[in-house]
């Protein structure tokens, strides 16, 4: 039986950027199909892929490669220097437009509602949630959150892993505890009130503990953590802490399962010779942590390096089938793969 799966984390627009600045067609590289990257139409249906959340992320000026690791398999990469607010804008804009034309051309729908969001995967239409890695291109005055709010932004992350003016964002690094700095600035508080009363949903995927539970204390929506999984079994700085997700079991909140291989693996390692078992090994402890009801999938598709038995995200179902193998029912499947994050979207967007 196919499970369709709706997805907390990708970054396929940012790759959609990328080539479209070597002359690329986005709208018929991702309706069409390449062998590029992780996501593109033809294979999300493959994979029943039914949808994402898709992220705006401003690349560094030099992309950001992992520090080697020592003779131990440690490593830790310096977090890049903050970016520059007015080309931040400029590029944040040229990949909203490029959601923009997918969903005027009808490759995608951009969801706005949860009604959108539902409709779109009953009838069979990528159903895309716009969201901000990083809020560069916001200033302290709020004014392009109002802006791109307009244009379909549901969901956004304070900070990647880098600091603004927002917060402070945790490194790559193995092993290494999240709670790395400082969390909220002033500014970053009066970012939260506002997506609160605005029905955005707050990602807590890249910021600091601290961080973490700043934005616990300040909101009163369920804490989201899109992509990253249990820091007891993979001791890098970006996976949670027990007590975050006990957080987040209180709160009626999710966490997506990242197939990073460097959040999967107990060395820590990029490594695409990963077994699914390292998958079912996190979503077993975070089930157990914190509850069915409580957990998703959050690839990083178009992000990082994966598994090589999913590849890409026509192989999606082999994470189901390994759900399946490891005894959990349809129900459950079906939480895991689809209805925790739609949950946990009309949770947030009925506030708006």
């Amino acid at each position: 039986m196919t499970q369709k799966i709706f997805d907390g984390h990708n970054d396929v627009l940012l790759r959609l950027w990328e080539n479209s600045r070597n002359g690329s067609d986005p709208v018929k590289e991702f309706t069409q199909g390449t062998a590029q990257g992780h996501i593109d139409l033809p294979r999300s249906k493959k994979g029943s892929l039914a949808g994402g959340i898709s992220a705006i992320y401003i690349p560094n000026e030099q992309s950001l490669e992992l520090a080697p690791p020592d003779s131990n398999g440690h490593y830790s990469t310096p977090l890049n220097k903050p970016l520059d607010y007015t080309k931040s804008l400029v590029i944040a804009l040229e990949i909203a437009a490029i959601a923009l034309r997918l969903e005027r051309a009808g490759s995608w729908r951009l969801c706005r509602t949860a009604t959108d969001l539902d409709e779109a995967i009953d009838v069979g239409v990528f159903a895309a949630v716009l969201h901000l890695e990083g809020c560069e291109p916001i200033s302290k005055n709020l004014d392009e959150l109002e802006v791109l709010y307009a244009a379909g932004l549901r969901s956004l992350g304070p900070v990647w892993s880098r600091n603004n003016i927002f917060g402070h964002g945790v490194p790559f690094a193995y092993p290494a505890h999240p709670d790395t700095g400082p969390g909220l600035t002033d500014a970053g508080r009066e970012l939260i009130k506002a997506c609160d009363q605005m029905g955005i949903m707050v990602d807590l995927a890249h910021i600091t503990e601290q961080g973490f539970w700043d934005v616990a204390k300040l909101s009163d929506n369920p804490l989201v953590v899109s992509h990253s999984n249990a820091h007891s079994l993979t001791p890098v700085a970006r996976n949670l802490t027990d007590r975050q997700m006990d957080a987040v079991k209180e709160s009626n909140g999710v966490v997506g399962l990242n197939f990073a291989t460097t959040m999967l693996r107990a060395d820590g390692q990029e490594n695409a010779d990963t077994p699914l078992s390292d998958m079912i090994r996190h979503i077993d402890y975070m089930v157990e942590r914190m509850g069915i009801d409580c957990v998703a999938l959050g690839s990083d598709y178009d992000g990082a390096l994966i598994p090589k038995d999913i590849a890409d995200a026509s192989g999606s179902q082999a994470l189901v089938g390994a759900l399946r193998d490891a005894g959990y029912n349809q129900e459950d499947i079906n939480k895991i793969c689809l209805a925790n994050w739609q949950r946990v979207l009309r949770n947030v967007w009925r506030k708006a």
